[in-house]
């Protein structure tokens, strides 16, 4: 199939829009399955994790292939939770196309919008898709405003609604001048009802003077009143969508088989090829000043990025990778350019949502996942042997919340430790540290949902039971000051000893994580242990000094030092520097940050009061009100995680159960001098009662 026949695109949206079950009807109006599987009753293909099924939710994009008038559309459907917002994050690298689905009643919620920025940092051309029409309270006309005032999208309608709620029966094709009745799996084609023949001609009209712009051949036509052919408009919609210009809109209601073969149409019709998408370019390998490019060519070198990975109890662990250009062939050797070494590819499966094929070979534009790979995990390169490069890695964003996990059986601390190390290779956003001192095992995520469901999988697919702590808000250690840390360490043990002396300036570095710089002169430190001073720097950052959390945003430029000819080692300069940090570090005004989430509730506006009050109590700083809905206000503020425990239930209760709410993390702050007292002495107290 010639590569501009394939279409690379990723179905995204806020929790409950009906992402999952547009994906369904595709595949059922595609025959890739012959059954609509169904969400709520926990048979859709593409959530086919027991996870999945129980709560009636995406938490893994699933990747999933089918054909549609003479072209092959790979999909991934992405989870609209924000807990999982890494696995939409990981698919919008590696699609060309989205499909942003809207509820026609709910309109632009808060995970639209994380969903639809991450699009635009990846500029990824989409359409969007208003979804649930015939639900009570839709609006067509409303969204395409929230689109245009709340994403800047530039909405253009290419459909008209016929109708709304119980009486939405059908709508009209704005460019085929045409509309469609939908009756069970039917689609009657029909002449537009004379009600909407104003309302058609309008949004024709609108769709015109918006294309207009970007290309003379309309524009001289529209001037003219001259009559545009639909060809020639559906040609320079295409091309305004993947420039970014415009949002071409859609509408229908999934769940009741109404408007899916028409934006199954529009796919093809107006998202981009790999062709379209054009080379993808990468960093030289040895000089990350150069940069290659690499063409959506079977004749150019291979490249590849590795995007997710997938534990399968039947086949063992699948790498997923998307093929940007050359050819990949089962048995072959390529190089893994972010960890630098060789690997080799073992089997090459095309992926059907649980169902696999085999294949030989995969080429530019393929989504596959890879079995037998030892090295490669998310956002790593995978190039030519001869031919190498580095493409843009993964944005994987803070953990913001921690839990202490034991097994219930002592005896099975390995056979855990071996489970969470899986589901962490899986998971970027997923992290596991051990405590030395407390020898207690901890996890931190994204949320309470995303932990909760890690342990789920934990006890389901590993069969490993563990008794989990409350969850605890995950801190970090950071310096506001610059300080000089001087440590010469010496030990004597009767036979060879251990000798290491460094001088290190520590400093603030915020907003750009950690940074060494090599200052020595004259080889006071040899060279073979430069590397051991960062070492012990770098393993003292993940264990903090503080309260034992992880320490960001410093900068430590070694200055001076000594060696002894026979007692320097590998490890007594990693002690030595270790201990010099911490030294350094405690003079430098230790601080913790906390995380802090970024909160939008909905209200009805008789709780408008209550709602702001209890958020002021916790902390938090609003930022804006808006209305939302007739009756009802979206207020946006900044609250600290910490306050946040069990504000469902209070939500719940200040609002007689009608208000609701979503939060994602915003960003890292410092907490004031007094809080940082009382966290640092409730955390020892903690400590001492554990350890009793």
């Amino acid at each position: 199939m010639p590569l501009t026949k394939l279409r690379n695109i990723g179905i995204a949206a806020h929790i409950d829009a009906g992402k999952t079950t547009v994906t369904e009807r595709i595949l059922f109006y595609t025959g890739a399955t012959r059954k609509m599987g169904e969400v709520h009753d926990g048979q859709a293909t593409m959530d086919f994790m027991k996870q999945e099924q129980e709560r009636g939710i995406t938490i893994a994009s699933a990747a999933i292939s089918c054909s549609w008038n003479g072209s092959q559309i790979n999909i991934i459907d992405t989870p609209g939770h924000v807990d999982f917002t890494v696995e939409v994050e990981r698919s919008l690298r590696v699609i060309d196309g989205m499909v942003a689905v809207f509820c026609a009643v709910g309109g632009v919620e808060p995970q639209s919008e994380t969903v639809w920025n991450q699009a635009d940092r990846y500029h990824v051309p989409r359409i969007a898709f208003i979804n649930k029409m015939d639900r009570t309270g839709a609006d067509f006309n409303d969204v395409v405003d929230q689109l245009n005032k709340y994403l800047d999208a530039n909405a253009v309608p290419l459909h008209i609604p016929i109708g709304a709620e119980d009486d939405f029966k059908g709508l009209i094709d704005v460019i085929e001048g045409k509309a469609y009745i939908f009756q069970d799996f039917e689609r009657i084609e029909a002449d537009i009802p004379e009600e909407y023949v104003k309302i058609a001609a309008d949004a024709r009209n609108f769709l015109i003077e918006k294309i207009a712009d970007y290309d003379v051949e309309i524009l001289d036509a529209f001037l003219e009143d001259r009559e545009i052919p639909a060809e020639t408009l559906k040609r320079v919609t295409r091309m305004a969508t993947l420039k970014l210009m415009i949002t071409p809109v859609l509408c229908g209601a999934a769940y009741k088989n109404k408007g899916v073969q028409l934006l199954l149409d529009a796919v093809v019709d107006y998202l981009p090829s790999p062709i379209d998408v054009g080379a993808v370019v990468g960093l030289d390998v040895d000089d990350h000043e150069k940069s290659h490019t690499r063409s959506p060519s079977p004749k150019d070198p291979f490249s590849a990025l590795a995007f997710k990975l997938i534990h399968d109890p039947y086949v063992g662990q699948q790498t997923f990778i998307r093929v940007f250009s050359g050819t990949l062939k089962s048995g072959m050797q390529v190089w893994n350019a972010t960890k630098e070494k060789s690997e080799r590819i073992g089997r090459i499966l095309r992926i059907r949502a649980k169902d696999r094929e085999e294949v030989h070979e995969a080429g530019p534009g393929d989504i596959v996942a890879l079995v037998g790979m030892k090295l490669t995990k998310t956002g790593d390169t995978l190039c030519d042997y001869d031919q190498r490069l580095l493409l843009e890695n993964i944005h994987i964003p803070p953990t913001v919340i921690e839990l202490k996990v034991v097994p219930a059986k002592r005896k099975e601390q390995t056979k855990m430790g071996e489970a969470l190390g899986k589901l962490a290779n899986e998971d970027p956003s997923f992290n596991i540290r051990y405590d030395d001192e407390t020898e207690e095992t901890i996890v931190s995520g994204m949320g309470e949902l995303h932990l909760e469901i890690i342990m789920d999988r934990l006890k389901h697919e590993f069969g490993v039971d563990v008794e989990v702590g409350e969850p605890a808000v995950a801190y970090r250690e950071t310096i506001h000051a610059e300080t000089v840390s001087n440590y010469k360490h010496s030990k004597q043990t009767g036979g060879k000893g251990q000798y290491a002396h460094t001088v290190m300036r520590i400093e603030p570095n915020q907003g750009n994580g950690y940074e060494f710089v090599n200052n020595i002169k004259g080889g006071v430190i040899p060279n073979e242990f430069i590397s051991s001073v960062n070492k012990g720097v770098v393993k003292t950052l993940n264990t903090g000094v503080l309260a034992g959390f992880p320490i960001v945003d410093v900068k430590v430029v070694l200055l001076d030092g000594s060696h002894h000819a026979v007692d320097s080692s590998d490890m007594a300069f990693q002690t030595c520097a270790s201990i010099c940090f911490k030294n350094g570090f405690m003079k430098s005004e230790p601080v913790l940050l906390e995380p802090v989430m970024k909160v939008e509730v909905n209200t009805p506006d008789d709780y408008i009061g209550n709602v702001v009050g209890d958020l002021n109590k916790r902390r938090g700083k609003i930022e804006s009100m808006r209305r939302h809905r007739k009756g009802s206000q979206k207020l946006l503020g900044f609250v600290p995680l910490a306050e946040m425990f069990g504000y469902a239930t209070t939500l719940r209760n200040i609002s007689s159960g009608r208000a609701n709410y979503s939060m994602e993390f915003f960003q890292y702050l410092p907490v004031t001098k007094s809080l940082q007292e009382g966290i640092l002495k409730k955390l020892d107290e903690k400590r001492k009662a554990d350890q009793k």
